[in-house]
């Protein structure tokens, strides 16, 4: 329920963490909620990881492989999307049907050339969304993140229930096995040790660091 008088402060609202080191590779599950996103606006709430480099002069590179919810494509459906800066644009792929409830699998990594891929587990295999020969090379920061974003142009409250995100693991980037998103990850949160993440009325609330959280509207 939206409350009157509310508003939920335009622009972006991130909620979760990024590695300040870099690593080949993350993969882990994410659950599917539904926020209250308006039809033919620029809003949206999405689940993502992300792999990134800041290439300098005000420029970052990156791949981005999640579900979303937006107020232009298909209003009121979540899908699943990629974004990424060679492009510099959406894409949807809706021949995997997503509801919220639903928990979805996905990996980004790249190979020894620097290519970087993006997959999602369907129907009991991986499934390649994209391929992207990006300016990062092997290894990049990654993020892990639920982002909110209102049309500045429109002000109003999203709710957002609770997104639950588990079993993150990171890709070394000398090649040895992943391993669990933990305390021993040289990790940025944008807050103090022991505080609660919050965003524009949303709050994170870490199970395990950095591997297993949940992220929504503040109680």
């Amino acid at each position: 329920m939206k409350r009157p008088g509310a508003f939920t402060p335009s622009g972006y609202h991130h909620l979760g963490a990024g590695t300040s080191g870099d690593w080949s590779g993350v993969s882990g599950r994410f659950s599917v909620g539904d926020g209250s996103v308006r039809a033919h606006t620029y809003d949206f709430v999405v689940g993502r990881f992300m792999a990134k480099r800041d290439m300098g002069r005000g420029r970052i590179a990156w791949l981005e492989a999640g579900w979303a919810e937006t107020g232009w494509a298909a209003p009121g459906r979540q899908h699943i999307y990629t974004f990424n800066t060679n492009t510099n644009a959406w894409q949807f792929y809706d021949q995997y049907t997503v509801r919220p409830g639903d928990q979805v699998w996905l990996d980004l990594n790249a190979d020894a050339s620097g290519v970087w891929r993006a997959w999602l587990w369907w129907n009991n295999r991986w499934n390649l969304l994209t391929t992207q020969r990006l300016p990062i090379g092997r290894s990049a920061q990654i993020e892990q993140y639920v982002e909110v974003h209102v049309d500045a142009s429109r002000p109003t409250r999203i709710d957002m229930p609770k997104v639950t995100v588990d079993n993150v693991q990171l890709r070394p980037a000398d090649g040895s096995p992943a391993r669990y998103w933990r305390e021993d990850v040289a990790t940025l949160t944008g807050m103090e040790a022991g505080q609660q993440q919050r965003r524009g009325g949303f709050c994170l609330d870490w199970v395990t660091r950095y591997d297993t959280w949940t992220a929504g509207g503040c109680a």
